[in-house]
């Protein structure tokens, strides 16, 4: 009756993420930052609009990127 890709959950899993120290690429997009610094991606997208949040964001070609550096500092901060 249901089909079974509407049961499966659509929240990222640990799985889906290695651990913030393991990775080395200078930015993330919007999805993966929301994960580490559990928020919803649509918070960080306020903060990028409104430079009202603890990390801002840079734009490459359009879209949001997240210092991976600035993440592990907000998380290091508590």
């Amino acid at each position: 009756m249901f089909d079974q890709t509407l049961t499966t959950s659509s929240h990222p899993t640990e799985s889906q993420y290695p651990p913030l120290e393991s990775i080395t690429r200078p930015a993330v997009d919007t999805a993966t930052a929301a994960y580490y610094l559990n928020r919803k991606q649509q918070t960080l997208r306020a903060w990028a609009t409104y430079q009202n949040g603890p990390v801002n964001p840079i734009r490459v070609g359009g879209r949001l990127a997240w210092k991976t550096s600035d993440l592990r500092r907000v998380l290091m901060e508590g």
